[in-house]
């Protein structure tokens, strides 16, 4: 039986409910420094007021090193009856420092292996995805590494491997080197960030492989892209893709947050959804947010 791995468990894909499928209750890099995402308060505030806008499920992509608190984790969902997915994984090498990545030279697959099976730091609080990153429209050293890894990760455990791509570009490449190249199956990838590389042509490309296409991150911080996303979403509906569309809304800075004055976790419900109700009708979007990411994320784990 497939199963959603939470950090309180596994839970069967219909159980999700309304998903973030792409967010973060923690994140710290020197990329965006004064900006960590570290207050455990905070991310209760930003659960519950989640939650009530109906959201019932986040899928954390924060990976290895970047701040994650897997150990806060099962308390925050305990406590606020959100399910919450933990990631394991490595981003792009500059959000870390080089003593960190020669630690994890000759076994990074082991330690994915390791925290998707025994637990991240706490034995039991396990990932239940692989996230990893390619760079600005290129391959470099650095994520053909991270992506065998998460490959191998994929090819022991059947996990799903979900992609940052750097301000949506180099989609094909990543799909020949990961689907291709390294033979994980695309209904086993999710592409993150196609929002922010509107381009009609790719996103067809992408969901005829098979893969799952995340729209995550709408915020006035992306208006240059985001008014083209119901144009983007309803034109992969039409032409027969409507259940390999996911929906999040990738928080990454303190100020982003709605109990920071931000657009948060709850704008995708508040604001995004409706726009995409007008787009594409009430019965998809709500597949979208719900039995999408059940399929994306559930796993016959091995």
């Amino acid at each position: 039986m497939s199963a959603v791995r939470t950090v309180l468990g596994d839970v069967a894909p219909g159980a999700l409910g309304v998903c973030d499928a792409h967010d973060h209750l923690f994140f710290g890099t020197p990329r965006l420094p004064g900006q960590e995402l570290r207050s455990v308060a905070a991310a209760r505030a930003e659960l519950v007021a989640f939650r009530d806008q109906g959201g019932q499920a986040v899928v954390q992509w924060t990976p290895y090193g970047l701040g994650r608190r897997a150990a806060d984790l099962p308390a925050l969902s305990r406590e606020t009856g959100v399910h919450v997915v933990a990631a394991t994984g490595l981003h792009q090498a500059v959000h870390y420092d080089e003593d960190t990545l020669d630690a994890l030279r000759g076994r990074l697959a082991e330690v994915f292996v390791s925290e998707l099976t025994t637990g991240i730091g706490v034995p039991g609080v396990r990932a239940g995805l692989v996230k990893v990153a390619g760079g600005f429209h290129t391959l470099d050293a650095h994520a053909r590494w991270t992506m065998a890894a998460a490959a191998e990760a994929h090819h022991a455990t059947g996990v799903t491997v979900a992609v940052h791509l750097e301000l949506g570009t180099g989609v094909l490449d990543v799909l020949d080197l990961l689907c291709g190249e390294l033979g994980v199956p695309p209904h086993r990838v999710v592409l993150g960030h196609l929002n922010r590389f509107p381009d009609p042509v790719v996103h067809r490309q992408a969901a005829e492989y098979g893969c799952y296409l995340a729209f995550d991150g709408p915020s006035r911080a992306h208006h240059a892209t985001d008014w083209r996303m119901p144009d983007a979403v309803r034109a992969l509906a039409d032409a027969g893709f409507g259940d390999r569309l996911l929906l999040g809304a990738d928080t990454t800075t303190a100020a982003a947050r709605s109990v920071g004055g931000g657009p948060g976790m709850p704008y995708l419900l508040r604001r995004v959804r409706p726009r995409l109700v007008h787009a594409v009708g009430e019965e998809l979007v709500g597949r979208i947010l719900t039995e999408n990411p059940g399929r994306a994320f559930a796993v016959e784990w091995r």
